[in-house]
């Protein structure tokens, strides 16, 4: 599973072109008003390789992949509400409530239920074996008279 990553000095003239917003060895984030250029140039018939390279992208370096995902995505960018604006930094992570049926929620509930009763079960039997150890070691009289 081979990525194409950048190099320092790929990395070095990516951050030279005024489209790019940030660069690191794995991706390349660009500026709002690059996508909605692209997004304009692609609406009027332009062939995404060739708006790359009239924004002053090395198409080689970049890679077809990379230029075809970036159309795709800018595509549905066009379509949000929000348009072309970043929201990786808005929406970090999992959410955090979700909507669940009764059924969901009642299977959920049984799955925690039969775990608990697991680890009780598990207590119970730990307990009882360290309480089985505790008779069968004899135990040292303290008040011997040897010494």
């Amino acid at each position: 599973m081979g990525k194409n990553y950048f190099t320092e000095e790929q990395i070095a003239e990516l951050n030279l072109n005024p489209n790019v917003q940030k660069v690191s060895t794995k991706a390349i984030t660009y500026t709002e008003s690059f996508r909605q250029w692209f997004y304009q140039e692609y609406q009027d018939g332009k062939m995404p390789s060739i708006i790359f390279q009239e924004a002053g992208f090395d198409t080689n370096v970049l890679g077809k992949q990379r230029i075809q995902n970036f159309s795709k995505r800018t595509k549905n960018m066009a379509q949000r509400l929000e348009g072309f604006t970043d929201l990786r930094a808005q929406n970090t992570g999992r959410p955090r409530n979700k909507e669940h049926t009764t059924e969901q929620e009642l299977d959920y509930l049984r799955h925690k239920v039969a775990l608990q009763e697991q680890q009780i079960d598990a207590l119970k039997k730990t307990n009882f074996i360290n309480r089985q150890a505790a008779r069968a070691t004899p135990k040292r009289n303290s008040n011997s008279s040897k010494p």
